[in-house]
């Protein structure tokens, strides 16, 4: 494992989801706190602000000591909403992940401009803490699975619908099933409706994240024991019932937006 060689002091680290806005504060020492809000994007950039000054005084800190900050966004509406909150708090124009900022992570797809700031943010990190080549896996609103290879570049991945989707879907689409917690049912065979739907979604999601982590060691000679990590705020429900060795990282994306700010200030 790579050891963290952050620096250039303290900064607010902003990623922003499909159903969540992350943030926290870094600084050369590591992550200071993160914290969640839901993805809202009829609120202002004032109730934003708001939130955000909130979370820093419920955690000891001062916004004077922050000397800047960086978002990554897969929701582009609400980027400019956020990067003006941030912005009144700090009294600094945040970095926004995307075109035109230094990464450090060449990225060969066909259309680089069109992959998830997350995925690189948390590509970059992987790469950074864990080494190479990696897995980078990531349980949210979509489960992604990426891959940064051994010189270091990202080089593609996969795209699936989340835990919730899918349970959101089949509760939808069907007339007779319930929406359940994403509690792990006894058996894999479930001997009721809701543990069979409980089964479907964890261990199902966890045997197709076994099933492709396979098929791109084999499509790519990945070595059998390639590191993998995954992060997401799904992640501590799946992972642990993969029969893959994988390593949880919940503070990635975190750990990838200081290491790409420091990248480029």
């Amino acid at each position: 494992m790579k050891k963290n060689t952050f620096k250039g002091g303290m900064i607010l680290a902003i990623d922003i989801g499909n159903s969540t806005i992350v943030m926290g504060c870094v600084d050369d020492g590591g992550i200071l706190f993160e914290e969640q809000v839901a993805t809202q994007s009829e609120k202002t950039k004032i109730e934003h602000a708001m939130v955000f000054k909130s979370m820093l005084e419920l955690n000891g800190i001062d916004p004077s000591g922050i000397k800047g900050a960086i978002i990554s966004s897969v929701v582009p509406p609400l980027t400019n909403v956020i990067r003006a909150a941030a912005k009144m708090i700090i009294g600094v124009e945040p970095l926004t992940v995307g075109p035109g900022l230094k990464t450090g992570l060449p990225i060969h797809m066909d259309d680089p401009r069109t992959v998830g700031a997350d995925l690189i943010v948390a590509a970059v990190a992987a790469d950074h803490e864990y080494g190479r080549p990696a897995v980078i896996i990531d349980v949210g609103t979509a489960t992604t699975i990426t891959v940064v290879d051994e010189k270091g570049a990202y080089i593609g991945g996969v795209i699936m619908p989340g835990v919730t989707i899918s349970q959101e879907a089949l509760v939808v689409r069907t007339a007779q099933l319930p929406h359940v917690s994403l509690d792990p049912p006894p058996h894999v065979v479930g001997k009721n409706t809701v543990d069979s739907m409980r089964s479907g979604a964890i261990f199902g999601t966890a045997s197709s994240i076994d099933g492709m982590i396979e098929r791109f060691k084999q499509e790519l000679s990945l070595p059998d024991d390639v590191i993998t990590v995954a992060t997401g705020g799904l992640a501590g429900v799946v992972i642990p019932h993969c029969k893959s060795d994988i390593v949880i990282d919940k503070m990635l994306l975190m750990k990838g937006l200081k290491i790409i700010y420091d990248r480029n200030v």
